[in-house]
C-alpha cells in the first residue's frame, strides 16, 4: 500500500509538472509568433508576461545514460512489452478477456516487475488455452546498450537464465490460476542449465522456445515439468532441462525442510586440478568485512586482500559487480584446502531487507527472491575466492561466463522473502584448471537464516580472455610475496577474558550472566594457560552439537618456566597434554554448553587415548592444534562431549589422539567414588622392607619444586620381589595454597589431571635412573614417541584433600635401549581416581 501511494504521488507530481511545462511552452510559442508577426507586418510587438516559476524542487543531477530500447520492427507478436508489463503489474486480461476472473484472486501467476521483467515480446502461444495439459511459448529478450545488469559488457549468467521466465505466463495460459484460486504461489524447484556459446553482448537478442510438458499433482499441490532452448542469431546458446516448478500454499512453504543431504552426498571426494598447480598469491584462512568487499568492488585488491596484491601492473583492475548486482556483503570464511573436495571453501553473507529491489519486483503480490539471482550470488562469492588465488587482471581484458558444456543443477527448497534476515552462500571448489582460460567448478549451498534452501551443483565459471600464461606474466613482475598474516578469530586477550575475566568479553552478550550472577567452567589461567589464539572455526556458535572444528595456536617460548622447572630440554608431558586439551574446552564454551543447564556446571576431563609422535624442544616454535567435536550427549543433568585432536608443528604431527569431557554439577562431583573395579598391588613384606621411605630427589635431573609432584617414595622395588619387573609407590601431601590450584581453575580450584599423570611419570623416571645406575644427568624422554598410551579420570584432587598416593607397576623393560613401560593408579585419601596404561619413558645419554 505504501508503494502504491508513492506511485500515485509521483504520478500526480508528474502531471502537475507536465501541465506547467505545457503552459510555459504555449506562452513561449505565442511570444515567438508575436515576434514573427511584428517583423512581417510592422505590428506592435506584444510581449506576454513571463510565466511564474514552476513550484518544484531543483532537478537532480542528470542520471548516467540508460538503456535505450529501440522500436520493435519484426513480425506481429502475441504480446508486446507493454502488454507483458501490464500482465506483470496490472490485469491478467492483457493476455485475453477470458482470464478476467483471475484478477479477483489474492495472488496469481505474474511476470516480475521492472527491472527484472525480461520478456520483451511474446512471439506466439501454442497449445489449448486453459487445458492444463501441455503447451509452448516463444519469447525474446533484447540485450541493450547500458542495460542495468551488464557485467564485463555481457549479460550475466543469472539474467540470461532468468530471461527464460515466460514459463510463468505459459502456465497461466494453460489455466493454472483457475485451479489454485490465488491460494498457492509459484516456486521453481529444479532446473539443469547448460551453456553452449559465449554470453550475448548488447545488440543481440536471445530467442526462447519454452515448453511445459505436463502438469501433475502430489496430493493437493500442482506441479509442472518444463524445458527450454535459447538461441542467439540462430546459434544454440542455452538449454534448460528437467525443469520442475510448483504452486504452494503459505503453510507448505513455511513447513519446508530445505535441502536434505545424504551421507553419500557428504562423503569426501578428490578434487581435480593440474598436477603442477600453484597459487599465484600465498593463501591463508581469512575473512573480509563489508568495507573490504566495497574496496574489492572498486578494484582495490590490496585494500581487500593485503600487500601481496599491492604492486600488480594493472590499469583498471576488475572488481565485483555493484549497483543492483551487489549481492554479497561480506566474506565470513575463506579456507584454502578445505571442503569436501579438498580444494577450498568460501562462505559469503548478505543482509536481507524487506524493501530490497529483488523482492519488491518479484512479484508485486508475492515477494520472493528469484532462484536464478541466488545462483548469481554464489557466482560472485566464488569470484572472490578466485581473485584471492591470484586470478586477477584488467576489466577490459576478461569476461566472466559459464564453462560451455558443463551442466549446472539447481535445486530450490526454500525461499528468501521479506521476513528473511541473513543469507549465507557456501561454495566448495571441486575443480580448477585452464582450458586455456582459467576456470573453476564448484558445488554450492545457500542458507536462509540457517536453513539449507538452495543448492547448485557443478556451478561453473571461466575467465575468457585470460590464460595461465597471461596470469603467470602478471605475477612474475611481483617480488616473492610475504606470507599473509592471519588475523585470529579470537586473540589472547579474548581467551584470557574467558580464563580469568568476564566470559561475555570473550564470547558475547549471551554469556553476560556468567560475568557476575553465575559461575562458568573456565580454561586454566597463567601460568598454566597454553592457548594463545583461535585461528580457524568451522562450528556454529551457541549450538551444542557434534561436527564443529577449530584450529588453535600456542607459541612455545624457548625460555618458558616449565623447561627450567623440569630440568630437561624437552617439554613436560603435562604441558603437551594441556596444549592438546585446552582448545577442546574452548570449543565446548563456544558451543554454549553452559547455557543448556540452569545450574552451574564444572568441566572435567574423563580420559583419552593418544600417541606421542614428535618430541617437543625449546625451539619448536608455534604448535597448532586441530580439534573436532565428534559426539555430544546429555543425561541426568550431565553432558558428555568427545573430541579428536592433532597437535602439529608446521606440517609435522607432534601428538594425536582422542579424549572426552563431562559437565557435572556440584552434587555429581561430590558423589564421585572413583574406580571401583580395580585391585591395587599389595606389596609383600619383603618389598616393604626393601627400602625405607625417603624424599623424592630434588637435584640433578629431577624437577624443581614447582614441577615436582611427588614428596616421598615409600616403597621401591626396582626389579625384584613379588613383581619381577619393578614397582614404586610415592606420596604428595596436598597443599591448599599450591600454585596450580590458583591457575586451574579460576572460581573452581582443582589439581590438573595432567599434573597427576606427571607425578606418575616422575615415579617411572626414578625407576629408570636407579635401574640403570645413571651417574650423570641423563636426557629423559618422559613420554616415548610412537607408543600409544591411555588414561582415565574418575575423581579430582581439591584443596581440602589430604594426601595423594601414586604408584606405578613396570610392565615391560628394554635394557638395551633403556626403555621402561608401566601402568599406574593415583588415589586421593583412599579413593582411586586416575588410571594410566602403557606409558613409556626412555633414558638417553646427555648432561
Amino acid at each position: 500500500m505504501d508503494t502504491e501511494q508513492i506511485k500515485v504521488q509521483a504520478h500526480e507530481s508528474y502531471l502537475r509538472f507536465a501541465a506547467e511545462t505545457t503552459k510555459a511552452l504555449e506562452e513561449t510559442i505565442a511570444y515567438q509568433m508575436n515576434i514573427v508577426q511584428s517583423m512581417l507586418g510592422g505590428e506592435q510587438l506584444t510581449i506576454p508576461q513571463a510565466p511564474a516559476p514552476l513550484a518544484q524542487t531543483p532537478p537532480p543531477a542528470p542520471p548516467k545514460a540508460e538503456a535505450i530500447r529501440p522500436a520493435y520492427t519484426g513480425p506481429p507478436v502475441a504480446m508486446n512489452r507493454e502488454q507483458c508489463m501490464e500482465y506483470a503489474v496490472g490485469s491478467i486480461t492483457a493476455m485475453g478477456a477470458e482470464w478476467k476472473e483471475v484478477d479477483s484472486h489474492p495472488t496469481r501467476v505474474r511476470l516480475p516487475d521492472e527491472p527484472l521483467m525480461l520478456v520483451d515480446r511474446i512471439i506466439s502461444f501454442h497449445g489449448e488455452a486453459r487445458s492444463m495439459t501441455h503447451g509452448r511459448v516463444v519469447t525474446e529478450h533484447d540485450v541493450l546498450e547500458n542495460a542495468w545488469y551488464l557485467d564485463c559488457g555481457r549479460i550475466p549468467t543469472c539474467i540470461a537464465v532468468e530471461a527464460g521466465q515466460a514459463d510463468l505466463i505459459l502456465s497461466a495460459y494453460l489455466g493454472i490460476d483457475f485451479e489454485t484460486k490465488g491460494m498457492a504461489m509459484y516456486r521453481l524447484l529444479d532446473a539443469e542449465v547448460t551453456f553452449h556459446r559465449p554470453l550475448p553482448v548488447p545488440g543481440e537478442t536471445i530467442h526462447f522456445d519454452i515448453r511445459i510438458e505436463r502438469f501433475f499433482r502430489q496430493g493437493d499441490t500442482w506441479l509442472f515439468r518444463f524445458n527450454y532452448d535459447a538461441t542467439v542469431n540462430g546459434e544454440s546458446f542455452l538449454t534448460m532441462r528437467n525443469g520442475c516448478a510448483g504452486f504452494f500454499s503459505r503453510e507448505e512453504l513455511d513447513a519446508g525442510q530445505g535441502v536434505v543431504k545424504t551421507e553419500l552426498d557428504l562423503r569426501p571426494m578428490p578434487g581435480v586440478r593440474p598436477e603442477d598447480w600453484r597459487d599465484f598469491a600465498p593463501m591463508a584462512r581469512e575473512t573480509y568485512t563489508d568495507e573490504q568487499l566495497a574496496a574489492l568492488r572498486a578494484g582495490s585488491y590490496a585494500e581487500c586482500f593485503g600487500p601481496a596484491f599491492a604492486n600488480l601492473p594493472l590499469r583498471n583492475p576488475i572488481g565485483l559487480p555493484d549497483g543492483k548486482m551487489k549481492l554479497v556483503d561480506r566474506i565470513i570464511d575463506l579456507e584454502p584446502g578445505a571442503g569436501r573436495f579438498g580444494l577450498g571453501l568460501i562462505r559469503g553473507e548478505m543482509d536481507v531487507h524487506p524493501d530490497d529491489w529483488f523482492l519488491t519486483c518479484h512479484f508485486v503480490d508475492d515477494m520472493v527472491m528469484p532462484g536464478t539471482l541466488m545462483y548469481e550470488c554464489c557466482l560472485h562469492t566464488m569470484r572472490v575466492y578466485l581473485m584471492r588465488m591470484g586470478w586477477v587482471g584488467d576489466a577490459d581484458s576478461v569476461v566472466y561466463e559459464p564453462v560451455p558444456g558443463v551442466t549446472g543443477k539447481l535445486k530450490c527448497r526454500g525461499e528468501v522473502n521479506e521476513s528473511s534476515d541473513k543469507v549465507i552462500y557456501e561454495i566448495t571448489i571441486k575443480e580448477l584448471g585452464y582450458n586455456p582460460s582459467p576456470y573453476a567448478i564448484a558445488d554450492t549451498m545457500m542458507y536462509v537464516d540457517g536453513k539449507p534452501s538452495v543448492e547448485m551443483n557443478n556451478m561453473s565459471i571461466q575467465m575468457t580472455g585470460w590464460s595461465r600464461e597471461s596470469l603467470e606474466a602478471l605475477w612474475s613482475s611481483q617480488a616473492p610475496a610475504a606470507p599473509v598474516e592471519r588475523k585470529p578469530h579470537f586473540d589472547y586477550e579474548s581467551i584470557l577474558a574467558f580464563s580469568s575475566g568476564k566470559p561475555s568479553e570473550a564470547f558475547g552478550d549471551r554469556y553476560k550472566i556468567f560475568d557476575k550472577e553465575r559461575i562458568i567452567a573456565r580454561l586454566p589461567r597463567p601460568p598454566f594457560q597454553f592457548l594463545d589464539r583461535i585461528v580457524e572455526i568451522d562450528a556454529e556458535q551457541w549450538a551444542m552439537k557434534s561436527g564443529g572444528t577449530i584450529v588453535s595456536e600456542y607459541d612455545v617460548p624457548p625460555n618458558e618456566w616449565y623447561f627450567d622447572a623440569n630440568r630437561q630440554e624437552l617439554m613436560p608431558f603435562s604441558v603437551l597434554l594441556e596444549i592438546a586439551l585446552q582448545p577442546c574446552g574452548w570449543l565446548a564454551a563456544y558451543m554454549g554448553s553452559a547455557l543448556t543447564s540452569d545450574v552451574d556446571l564444572h568441566f572435567r576431563n574423563l580420559g583419552g587415548k593418544a600417541t606421542h609422535v614428535l618430541p617437543v624442544g625449546r625451539d619448536i616454535g608455534t604448535l597448532a592444534v586441530h580439534v573436532k567435536c565428534t559426539g555430544v550427549s546429555s543425561s541426568g543433568g550431565m553432558i558428555i562431549q568427545h573430541y579428536d585432536y592433532e597437535v602439529k608443528a608446521g606440517t609435522d604431527t607432534v601428538y594425536i589422539g582422542n579424549t572426552y569431557f563431562g559437565y557435572f554439577s556440584d552434587d555429581a562431583l561430590a558423589n564421585q567414588i572413583g574406580f571401583t573395579n580395580v585391585q591395587l598391588h599389595e606389596p609383600t613384606e619383603a618389598e616393604r622392607n626393601l627400602t625405607k621411605p625417603f624424599p623424592y630427589p630434588a637435584s640433578g635431573t629431577y624437577p624443581d619444586e614447582q614441577m615436582r609432584m611427588i614428596d616421598t617414595i615409600e616403597i621401591f622395588d626396582p626389579r625384584g620381589g613379588a613383581n619381577a619387573l619393578g614397582f614404586i609407590r610415592g606420596y604428595l601431601d596436598v597443599n591448599p595454597d599450591a600454585w596450580f590450584f590458583q591457575a586451574h581453575f579460576y572460581q573452581d580450584p582443582v589439581c590438573p589431571g595432567s599434573l597427576g599423570l606427571e607425578s606418575y611419570l616422575q615415579l617411572v623416571n626414578h625407576v629408570a635412573i636407579e635401574r640403570w645406575a645413571v651417574t650423570e644427568s641423563p636426557k629423559i624422554e618422559a613420554l616415548l614417541t610412537g607408543c600409544e598410551h591411555e588414561w582415565g579420570y574418575r575423581g579430582q584432587v581439591i584443596p581440602k584433600d589430604n594426601r595423594v598416593t601414586v604408584e606405578a607397576t613396570i610392565t615391560a623393560s628394554d635394557d638395551t635401549n633403556q626403555i621402561l613401560t608401566a601402568d599406574g593408579f593415583l588415589s586421593v585419601d583412599g579413593r582411586i581416581i586416575y588410571q594410566m596404561k602403557n606409558f613409556s619413558v626412555q633414558l638417553k645419554p646427555g648432561t
